[in-house]
């Protein structure tokens, strides 16, 4: 086996998807697109219990939890915030953050991106975004750009392939492949990649 020991250098391509009710895919014809992906982080907090006995350890287990994930974008758009964190959107255009707002099972997808041209997927089968901190500045002499953060927590699904259910997928493509990607799409969002003919004109 020869291994690749090439660092990721960017990332790109996020989608996400409403799951549908049997959470075989997600509903509609193609996963959603944010554009414009800074930065993101998946972490999941795992520890090891142990059981002693005869003074010393004598079984050793481990424990996961769920699935963090921090993600940061040049923009969030509003059409994306309102599916995202569960709000409630007026005729009238208008929107709210409420109490009793409550944000829907979504699947994911970025991909981490090398300098060969090789590209790493990540899928995130099922979890729910929660409403990020708002924090804005004046302008000064200068023009900084702000940027838009958001959290959330992913669990684990039945994915199709297999054998239990999982919180993390990861596939990888060399430079001009598309085999990974288009197997991720299918096991997370149910659907096919979205090519460009799929993909709203707006």
């Amino acid at each position: 086996m020869v291994k690749n020991y090439h660092a990721t250098t960017g990332v790109d391509e996020f989608y996400y998807g409403v799951l549908n009710a049997e959470e075989t895919g997600v509903t509609g014809t193609v996963p959603e697109r944010i554009k414009f992906l800074q930065e993101i982080s998946v972490s999941q907090e795992q520890s090891i219990e142990k059981a002693y006995g005869d003074n010393k350890v004598a079984e050793m287990a481990t424990s996961n939890g769920t699935v963090e994930v921090e993600s940061q974008f040049h923009k969030l758009p509003i059409e994306d915030r309102i599916v995202l964190f569960g709000l409630e959107k007026t005729e009238s255009g208008l929107y709210a953050y409420g109490a009793n707002d409550n944000p829907p099972y979504v699947a994911a997808v970025f991909a981490k991106t090398h300098e060969d041209g090789s590209k790493e997927w990540v899928g995130l089968p099922k979890g729910k975004f929660t409403k990020p901190e708002q924090s804005n500045k004046t302008k000064e002499d200068g023009v900084e750009f702000s940027s838009d953060s958001m959290s959330a927590e992913f669990m684990d699904r039945k994915v199709t392939g297999f054998s239990e259910e999982k919180s993390v997928i990861f596939g990888r493509d060399e430079k001009g492949s598309t085999a990974a990607r288009d197997a991720i799409f299918t096991a997370v969002f149910g659907v096919a990649y979205p090519t460009s003919e799929a993909l709203p004109t707006a």
